[in-house]
């Protein structure tokens, strides 16, 4: 068995955040407060991701389960269709949790500027483009980054010789890849 302190100490740090974010959110908030969440939820689109969930996971299941039985594939598609019908209502649970953790983390006043924000033709704009912006600086944040390591490797390559000291600098930066292998194996 290997010894990781590091992670065990990530984990115990996590378990102590998600304990004491509960109290947080199971406050009481005003019928306002919560109403301006729900106001700020819809204007970002925040739950939009989830929209899909249900109809996503009945189709995947409609697929295994026909797989495995051809001649009930009339029968199969008619019984999952009507149990994820009866689940519809269920996604209002996902949108009063998520109004209840907006309105732990934000007043009531924030969140009313967070929905008039977002329901502006800026917010608007931000909403559409924002993913495409954000994928671009990605881009250019990697270019950016090599550019930075090749200088960095190469300045002090000249540095090294320079002062007469040997290193071996002929190998190349890391890239990416072999960070993030790294870092799980920390």
């Amino acid at each position: 068995m290997t010894f990781q302190p590091a992670k065990i100490l990530r984990n115990a740090v996590a378990g102590l955040l998600l304990v004491s974010a509960v109290p947080a959110m199971a406050q009481d908030f005003t019928e306002s407060h919560l109403a301006a969440a729900r106001d700020a939820l819809s204007a970002t689109q925040a739950t939009d991701p989830y929209d899909l969930v249900l109809l996503n996971a009945a189709e995947a299941l409609k697929t295994r389960l026909i797989a495995s039985n051809l001649d009930l594939e009339a029968e199969i598609t008619k019984i999952v269709d009507e149990q994820t019908f009866a689940l519809v209502a269920n996604r209002a649970d996902l949108e009063k949790e998520a109004a209840s953790i907006y309105a732990a983390a934000f007043t009531e006043e924030e969140l009313t500027s967070i929905a008039s924000f977002y329901n502006s033709e800026a917010g608007q704009k931000l909403l559409t483009n924002g993913p495409i912006a954000a994928r671009e600086i990605a881009k250019s944040a990697a270019v950016w980054k090599n550019g930075i390591e090749r200088d960095l490797l190469s300045n002090v390559s000249k540095e090294l010789q320079s002062a007469g000291l040997r290193a071996n600098t002929d190998a190349p930066a890391p890239s990416g890849d072999e960070n993030k292998a790294q870092e799980t194996q920390n």
